[in-house]
């Protein structure tokens, strides 16, 4: 029995290791003076410090399915053997080409008689101590482990901590002097593996050896924790270096782990939710709701899964799909050994009202809880409730202070490296860098903003963001493993999952197949899903469960609509069942009007007569439009007709503080809570922001033309809440299509914005369906056509129909409009965007059974920086965010007036907060122009959120010019963009 209290040099000595082998290890450096704080850290204690940090994570942060895998394969040794995989990480900084990176460092190594040769001096030749760490730790696990498979798996844990992983070819070093020549380097390498195993309480290496071997997506979130691991015991104000190899020891390093892992705030999630007494409590006890029959037949399925699975809800716009969701993801994390949720929305506006609610969500299993759930996009410090609990700000229902959370400053930069930084570095390699936003934890009772770092978001309990950070766990980036551990210990919960186009959905289908393998139980929620859609996501997640490239498993037609399709694995078999017979809807089906309003132009000016006359006795009317500049200029026509203040724009080109404010304001006055508050008149003209995970209740809608999915979704926001008081005329609810008009033979013709964002074959569809209800386009007159004899659909009824004729195989359009042609097109342009993200898909198709993470960063990803992966995930051109500022004389003010200084100077939180009010994502148009002209005011150097943060400088005439474009913002109308 090993003895943990003792140093390491009783541990050697113990071993009966010579002097002089002794002398050298204990000289061997792991962290230099210069970038730990002024601090030597020895190899040795490194290793022990991470190995310790991972003892504590097991306690107090792995899922128990996780734990359960780690015992199964490690023959029910789990945390023992995961404190030795996640400390082994660096032992190939036992080699010359690290030790000679610190002259000062390497002097006492040299002394010891551990000497090297010349060294390559070209950064392209460097040995990079996680390749060296493969290179000699790999033969050696052969040899004691007698088992090619075993140690197989396990190297690529060791080469891959710095974020990609090398091909088995990439162990060969490119000089001999780096790795070390001579039976001195020889003999310190293979005891500081020695000398670590055991301390850390293994006898020798041989009794390491796993029983058996974690899939490949198990080994990814493997390597997760342990760069997470790494990264917490390279944090120098929480590990102080030890110089001295007597003060070393396993005890040691638990006691630090111990206090830092308290002092960060870090935790889980629920670890170990227990079962709940009744199988409808989650949603009658926990969410107060009195259940639907399709939320029934969700949460029942829940319960009867027998293993982990997918299940793909299909239901009505207003059905509460998010709630039965998250009543579904208590089961089965109870069920499963899971610790957390992850939320995955559409966008940043959907985000937010999400966020609250899985914020009380999470209160109600413990009220600590809520300072673990993340709100993930780049706006969320614009968001009340996340400023509450991460800053520490005054509650938005409250003027009390945020459980006493936090110390009020504002969240800034932190300066750690967290064990990544500086080496990457010194490779050549994009640093790791800490993201805005990061510090260190607010303690024990507060939220662990460590995990606001970097690609560290995921690794919070409980998070809810935008889908783009479930694709990014999909693709073929740096520490990529970060991400999808943050994903493998939570159940999964995608809304909206319509809404990815078919490059994003290339994505989502290898998040699918990783996720599957990895046993994670994942939920799609969509009201509008195409059934080839249903069944790409069937079978993508039992290509994981069952490992093998290509699966085809019919998924039933389900019995009615709405639906819940689940997925699994067992015995070797994929089963796919679905509800056989139809489940009701809360509410039963109305007709809804359609009326054509033929307008193609830019402006709006017909768009905006229609909207009058809908609202000239009363009523709320929402807009809905495919471009901001249309919007505006909808907007601008009403209020010249004398709606004042009872119109109301929303779009992406508002400054943050703005467009929260009116989204807020918004749902106030027609959210379900509305009441009394619902306005005698209003219209809301919207882009895509009003489009789904909206929860308005509007009177009338008037939209551009979508796809027909979308435009259904549209649709949801039409009488969607019941008991709310309308006036007589909009007793029906009544939609008028726009963006479009009678071309030449009838064909329709559309805005050119609709055709550049949606395509012209999938808009041909939706027009062809609205005239089935509608009439023909050619004829058609919103104005003239009485309510009693619109056309229309029954919904929800006539959805799950709708959808699979847009997106069937057969034809919708009347003849003469070509559709065969344009599907053609359509079909060429989407496979070339099928095949565009196929280059950052984390692996390729032939590669995905492959066993293990060897050579899976076959090639590197050109996204450098979050934007520009962004911009992958979504087949969009890279953007850039600003904030926008008014030069006046004698210096600057903010968007809204706040003064700064004469260089932009912000001397308090306050101020910071005005200011970054003002931060807007520019459009892609802008995004050259804006890299090449834009920087930050010279005041806000070293400020945290604004020193990287480039200024769009108004000058004192209201506008700029930015490239060919003149830009200025006006506070009704936001962004405004016009080309000279």
């Amino acid at each position: 029995m090993v003895d943990h209290e003792v140093s390491i040099v009783a541990v050697m000595a113990a071993m009966g290791l010579s002097s002089v082998t002794v002398g050298r290890v204990s000289r061997l450096w792991g962290k230099s003076a210069a970038r730990n704080g002024g601090r030597t850290h020895l190899l040795l204690g490194h290793l022990l410090d991470t190995a310790a940090v991972a003892g504590v994570m097991w306690d107090r942060y792995l899922s128990v399915a996780f734990r359960r895998r780690l015992d199964e394969v490690s023959g029910g040794r789990g945390k023992l053997w995961f404190m030795w995989v996640c400390g082994i990480h660096d032992c190939g900084k036992a080699c010359p080409a690290f030790q000679a990176m610190d002259a000062v460092e390497a002097a006492p190594v040299l002394a010891s008689g551990l000497v090297w040769g010349r060294l390559p001096t070209d950064r392209r030749k460097k040995w990079r101590h996680d390749v060296a760490g493969a290179a000699l730790l790999k033969p050696r696990l052969i040899a004691e482990w007698g088992s090619e498979e075993s140690a197989g798996w396990v190297w690529p844990l060791v080469a891959g901590h710095h974020g990609a992983f090398p091909s088995v070819r990439g162990l060969q070093p490119p000089h001999r002097e780096v790795q070390g020549k001579g039976v001195g380097w020889e003999e310190a390498q293979r005891a500081v593996v020695d000398v670590f195993t055991r301390a850390v309480g293994f006898e020798d290496l041989a009794g390491v050896r796993p029983v058996g071997a974690l899939r490949k997506a198990e080994q990814l979130a493997l390597s997760g924790l342990i760069v997470m691991a790494d990264w917490i015991a390279s944090d120098s104000s929480q590990f102080p270096g030890l110089a001295e190899a007597a003060f070393v020891s396993l005890a040691g390093s638990r006691d630090r782990a111990e206090a830092a892992w308290g002092r960060l705030g870090l935790r889980g999630g629920w670890q170990g939710l227990p079962l709940p007494d009744d199988r409808l409590g989650p949603l009658t006890g926990r969410l107060g709701v009195s259940p639907r029959a399709s939320q029934r037949e969700l949460l029942e399925r829940a319960w009867s899964m027998p293993v982990p699975g997918l299940q793909v809800v299909e239901a009505p716009m207003g059905e509460g799909k998010t709630k039965a969701a998250l009543a579904a993801a208590e089961v089965l994390a109870a069920r499963f050994g899971f610790d957390g949720v992850f939320v995955a929305m559409p966008s940043q506006a959907t985000s937010d009202p999400m966020y609250e609610q899985v914020l009380q969500w999470v209160r109600s299993f413990d009220p600590e809880l809520d300072s673990q759930v993340a709100l993930l996009h780049g706006r969320r410090r614009f968001n009340a409730w996340w400023r509450a609990i991460w800053e520490g700000k005054p509650r938005p229902d409250d003027d009390r202070s945020a459980c006493g959370h936090g110390t009020g400053q504002g969240v800034g930069f932190g300066d750690e490296d967290y064990g990544a930084i500086d080496e990457d570095a010194d490779y050549g390699l994009q640093p790791a860098e800490p993201s805005a936003g990061c510090v260190l934890g607010a303690g024990a009772d507060g939220p662990a903003h460590w995990f606001l770092g970097n690609k560290r978001g995921l690794l919070t309990a409980f998070a809810v963001g935008t889908i783009d950070h479930l694709l990014h766990a999909a693709t073929r980036t740096r520490h990529v493993m970060l991400r999808f551990a943050g994903l493998a210990g939570k159940v999964v919960v995608i809304d909206e999952v319509h809404a990815a186009d078919i490059y994003m959905r290339q994505f989502l289908v290898e998040a699918l197949r990783w996720l599957g393998q990895a046993g994670v139980p994942v939920v799609l929620l969509s009201a509008t899903l195409p059934p080839a859609q249903r069944q790409l996501y069937v079978d993508a997640y039992l290509s994981g469960v069952l490992g093998v490239a290509d699966v085809r498993e019919v998924v039933p037609e389900p019995g009615g609509y709405p639906c819940v399709t689940v997925a699994y694995g067992l015995g070797g078999r994929a089963v796919v069942e679905t509800s056989r017979e139809a489940v009701p809807s809360w509410r039963g089906s109305v007709p809804v009007a359609l009326s054509w309003l033929p307008d193609v132009d830019p402006a709006g000016v017909r768009v905006a007569d229609a909207v009058w006359e809908c609202v000239a006795e009363g009523g709320v009317a929402l807009v809905v439009v495919n471009q901001v500049a249309r919007a505006q200029g909808i907007f601008e026509a009403l209020r010249e007709r004398g709606l004042g203040g009872d119109v109301h724009l929303l779009h992406a080109r508002l400054c943050a503080a703005h467009r929260a404010d009116r989204t807020a304001e918004c749902l106030r006055l027609m959210g379900p809570e509305a009441g009394s508050d619902r306005p005698h008149r209003m219209v809301v003209v919207a882009t895509q922001l009003a489009e789904q995970s909206f929860d308005v209740d509007a009177d009338v809608l008037v939209t551009d033309l979508a796809p027909t999915d979308l435009l259904l979704q549209r649709i949801g926001r039409l009488h969607r809440h019941s008991g709310t008081r309308r006036a007589g005329v909009h007793r029906v609810p009544r939609v008028l299509v726009t963006g479009v008009e009678a071309g030449r033979d009838g064909v329709p013709e559309f805005l050119w914005a609709s055709r550049a964002i949606y395509g012209t074959w999938s808009l041909l569809r939706a027009a062809a369906l609205v005239t089935e209800a509608a009439g023909p386009l050619a004829a058609a007159d919103a104005r003239s056509v009485p309510l009693e004899t619109a056309g229309g659909w029954s919904i929800p009824a006539d959805v799950p129909g709708l959808v699979a004729r847009a997106y069937g195989d057969e034809a919708v359009c009347p003849e003469g409009w070509r559709e065969a042609d344009v599907w053609r097109q359509w079909q060429a342009r989407e496979l070339k965007r099928m095949d565009e993200a196929g280059k950052y898909l984390l692996c390729r198709p032939r590669e995905w059974a492959f066993p293990t993470l060897e050579g899976l960063h076959y090639a590197g990803s050109r996204a450098a920086t979050e934007e520009e992966l962004d911009a992958v995930v979504r087949d969009g051109e890279s953007t850039v965010e600003v904030v926008i500022v008014r030069r006046v004389p004698g210096g600057y003010r903010t968007v809204d007036g706040t003064w700064l200084g004469v260089h932009g100077e912000v001397d308090d939180d306050e101020v910071t907060d005005w200011l970054m009010g003002g931060t807007l994502r520019l459009p892609s148009s802008l995004t050259e122009a804006a890299r090449t002209g834009l920087r930050p005011l010279p005041g806000w150097s070293g400020r945290p959120w604004l020193q990287y943060l480039p200024a769009l400088v108004l000058e004192q005439e209201g506008a700029t010019l930015l490239g060919k474009q003149r830009v200025s913002y006006d506070g009704d109308l936001g962004l405004v963009v016009e080309r000279q």
